[in-house]
């Protein structure tokens, strides 16, 4: 850790160059010769990238930041703040730190964070700003996770792991035992250590594959922000065995949008109908989820096919996720598009479809944009058809 960057004449020109494609900057000369230039520029770099999703760290001062690909993987603030919310006690140990971005929103909840990093530049690095961010109650290790689990010998309230992929798992089906540390190999040894555990993957692991490779899940909680699933969450209790919960959410700018319910339960079942008024399509937290029965049995709207994930109802319901009013719908043939909406301009979905996005604006030649928002779906009488819409919400 170069501490040179913090000089304030340093400092002055990073924030000076945010947003800057350090690219430009990298033909410049160095106007500062005794800090290192590629330093300056990841700084740069990293600092914009923190910009929207750190805005704590990046309105703090002197902080240092690790690579802009390390910014990138980190907790978002809005998602670490989720997790912090199903935490309690006085004991947590987070067994894969990083920036610390969680362990920073733990510490608001938890008497004692301990953060664990095998990096010791990463971790140093860490420890300083926590200094900077004036967080006193979470103590830095550096090294093997399990070595220091093993060696305090502390009975936690919950133990923390953000796995991290192989590079040798490139391009192969996304397993836990791919990753490091090893979860299901270690999960015994580390519920001799606490009764709770919290488990952050990425969103690209499938569910049921991931059930196949835990035990004791009680929760899985799936984390969206804007409608874009960033991560998924594993809540395991020692002993537990009941039934699995899924909750998902869905963070917007004014509020979140979450719908919970219980994985593979068959009570719920879906009522089809061809369209009605307002038409509904699941966040992307729900679609991560799979329970498309499970919504459309809670809300009391109709499905327009089994595959297709859309909904449709007489009257208009609040709804997690976005709602429409249909204006026309008509079946997906040559007249039909040359009269509504060849060369126009339109927003389009695909559901259940069997041309892509691309080949129906190259076809039709539909340009992107506007208030008309149009999908092309199949109906409950396997149908092609195509939704003219105007948004709501």
């Amino acid at each position: 850790m170069d501490l040179m960057i913090l000089n304030p004449e340093v400092q002055v020109f990073i924030n000076a160059n945010i947003g800057t494609h350090v690219a430009t900057l990298a033909l410049q000369k160095n106007p500062f010769p005794n800090v290192d230039w590629i330093t300056i520029l990841n700084q740069i770099d990293a600092k914009t990238k923190a910009k929207d999703k750190l805005p704590h760290w990046f309105l703090s001062q002197n902080i240092i930041y690790p690579s802009k690909l390390s910014v990138e993987q980190t907790s978002s603030e809005k998602t670490a703040s989720y997790k912090a919310s199903i935490v309690t006690g006085d004991h947590l140990i987070d067994l894969t730190g990083g920036f610390g971005v969680d362990d920073f929103y733990f510490a608001q909840k938890i008497k004692e964070v301990v953060h664990c990093e095998i990096n010791p530049d990463l971790s140093q690095l860490v420890k300083h700003n926590f200094e900077q961010l004036r967080v006193p109650n979470i103590t830095c290790y550096t090294g093997d996770s399990l070595a220091t689990l093993t060696a305090l010998k502390t009975n936690w309230d919950w133990i923390y792991i953000d796995p991290s992929r192989r590079n040798d798992t490139k391009g192969k089906v996304f397993m836990l035992k791919d990753c490091l540390p090893n979860v299901p190999k270690n999960l015994t040894l580390y519920f001799k250590n606490t009764n709770a555990i919290l488990i952050k993957t990425a969103p690209i692991l499938d569910i049921t594959a991931g059930l196949t490779e835990l035990q004791h899940v009680k929760q899985i909680h799936i984390i969206a922000v804007e409608n874009e699933v960033k991560e998924l969450l594993w809540e395991l209790h020692a002993a537990y065995s009941g039934p699995i919960r899924i909750k998902t959410v869905n963070i917007l700018k004014d509020k979140n949008e979450t719908f919970d319910f219980i994985w593979n339960e068959v009570a719920s079942f879906s009522n089809f109908s061809l369209p009605q008024t307002y038409l509904y399509e699941p966040n992307s937290a729900i679609m991560k989820s799979g329970g498309f029965d499970e919504v459309g049995s809670f809300y009391k709207v109709n499905k327009l096919h089994k595959h297709s994930h859309l909904y449709t109802s007489m009257d208009l319901i609040p709804f997690p996720g976005r709602v429409f009013e249909i204006q026309n719908t008509f079946s997906y043939n040559k007249t039909a598009m040359k009269f509504f909406l060849e060369n126009s301009k339109a927003n389009i979905t695909t559901r259940n479809f069997p041309d892509s996005v691309e080949s129906i604006r190259k076809k039709w030649k539909i340009k992107d944009g506007g208030n008309i928002y149009s999908f092309f779906t199949t109906d409950e009488n396997n149908h092609k058809i195509v939704l003219i819409c105007t948004k709501i919400s």
